[in-house]
């Protein structure tokens, strides 16, 4: 496990969007830390994808959105993503060794892929464990195997700050799960800071340290058992994406502080 470093940080203060005279986000302050899993939630068109491109600098907004990276303030972190969707040609040639290689080199691989960067490739992929997805086409990959080949290249160069967005939507329960496993094996060893966004409540909550309910504003945030018995979280998100029935039976299965890093 990566010894915490304690020094780096993203602090966002009154950051608000607006696309045109639709406002998508206002008022969000959120201080995340070096090391954390914090689970972002909300309706469709509540603004989550929204803050994830305002941290990621691809639209203008309002506030600040502050990086202190190994104790400097105003730092320049290394950010990661991954996507909700990729889109591809199903029918293209391109190998998965191909897509990271293109990636992570400035040489064009159509070329040919050097030693020196089919080894980079390999320990990118093992990384996330698919190093037999290497040869592989993108249009074979299933959903799961694509979200970790994303994955893979996210984490190469190690970033500071990794941002998922819905990174399993379409997945089963099963592919779900293995891959929170996964991401919250990458957080210990690398002590990299995950902002996770999902509707994957009960899922992600496990391996959450903290979540945050977020329509346009943040409505709630803590422990995700806190979160998850605020009467606020069936208001926002109604009752057909939120069945207050599960509750009693999944807070049960909970760590006794909530918090998923000891699972």
């Amino acid at each position: 496990m990566a010894e915490k470093c304690e020094h780096c940080c993203t602090r966002i203060e009154g950051l608000g969007v607006n696309f045109g005279s639709a406002v998508i986000l206002k008022n969000v302050d959120l201080h995340v830390n070096c090391g954390e899993l914090i689970a972002v939630v909300g309706p469709n068109g509540a603004g989550k994808t929204t803050l994830l491109r305002a941290i990621l600098g691809e639209i203008p907004y309002k506030g600040s959105i502050k990086f202190q990276v190994k104790g400097k303030p105003d730092g320049h972190p290394r950010i990661g993503y991954v996507p909700q969707k990729l889109n591809y040609d199903i029918d293209s040639p391109i190998s998965v060794s191909d897509l990271i290689g293109s990636a992570i080199s400035d040489a064009p691989v159509c070329m040919g892929i050097k030693m020196s960067l089919k080894e980079r490739i390999r320990a990118s992929l093992a990384g996330v464990s698919a190093e037999r997805l290497s040869d592989k086409r993108i249009g074979e990959l299933s959903g799961g195997e694509l979200q970790r080949v994303l994955l893979a290249m996210a984490m190469t160069p190690e970033p500071d700050l990794l941002l998922l967005d819905e990174p399993m939507s379409g997945v089963d329960a099963k592919g779900l799960s293995l891959f929170y496993e996964l991401a919250s094996s990458l957080r210990r060893a690398k002590d990299v800071t995950i902002l996770l966004v999902t509707h994957d409540l009960i899922g992600v909550a496990p391996h959450a340290d903290r979540m945050v309910l977020l329509n346009n504003s943040i409505i709630a945030s803590g422990r995700p058992k806190e979160v998850l018995s605020d009467d606020r979280l069936v208001k926002e998100l109604g009752p057909s994406l939120w069945n207050i029935s599960k509750l009693p039976e999944f807070m049960d299965d909970l760590s006794a502080d909530g918090k998923g890093r000891e699972q």
